[in-house]
């Protein structure tokens, strides 16, 4: 009997335990999509799926300065990235091109909220010579919510390590002061 009542009480605790895990690994793959999906998007230019990204209240912290709510944020990233106006010669078969990336995610989810951070770089080939070059880099420190069973963005604070916003050093990616070492 109690063999029994142990097994039983194992079988349990694992679908409980698979159930959890499996909530958390299906908002992850969620969240690092949506951010892949913003990323993507951006470069194409492609507002409407940049703005599905983003909850009605969002708050969009960058270079640019502090957009609130979707309006404010649609008309910041209408002129950025692939959305930005561009002349293109007729007859052209191809473009210069910039993408970002964006790598090394750490989530974190707490309910219905979530805490993210990742690496992004832009490489573009837009240059004189042609070439590829790294154009900036940095990291983002992201507030996410899930409305509607889905995830997005309520904050999203862009560092950009080759303008005036990085900072000395980035306390949630772990660092520390380096002057008290």
């Amino acid at each position: 009997m109690r063999k029994g009542l142990f097994a039983a009480l194992a079988v349990l605790a694992c679908a409980v335990w698979g159930t959890a895990s499996a909530g958390y690994a299906d908002d992850r793959a969620e969240i690092e999509n949506l951010s892949n999906r913003y990323m993507v998007a951006v470069d194409a230019g492609d507002i409407e799926t940049v703005m599905a990204t983003w909850a009605d209240d969002g708050v969009l912290v960058w270079a640019g300065g502090i957009e609130r709510g979707k309006a404010a944020i649609r008309k910041a990233m209408s002129n950025f990235g692939g959305a930005r106006p561009t002349s293109i010669p007729a007859g052209a078969t191809s473009r210069p091109r910039t993408q970002h990336m964006i790598l090394n995610h750490v989530i974190d989810v707490n309910g219905d909220t979530a805490h993210t951070i990742a690496y992004w770089f832009e490489m573009t080939n837009n240059t004189p010579q042609k070439d590829v070059q790294l154009g900036y880099f940095g990291h983002y420190e992201d507030e996410l919510v899930k409305r509607h069973g889905h995830w997005l963005f309520k904050k999203r604070t862009v560092y950009n390590e080759s303008l005036p916003n990085r900072a000395l050093f980035y306390p949630a990616l772990g660092e520390k002061d380096p002057r008290k070492r």
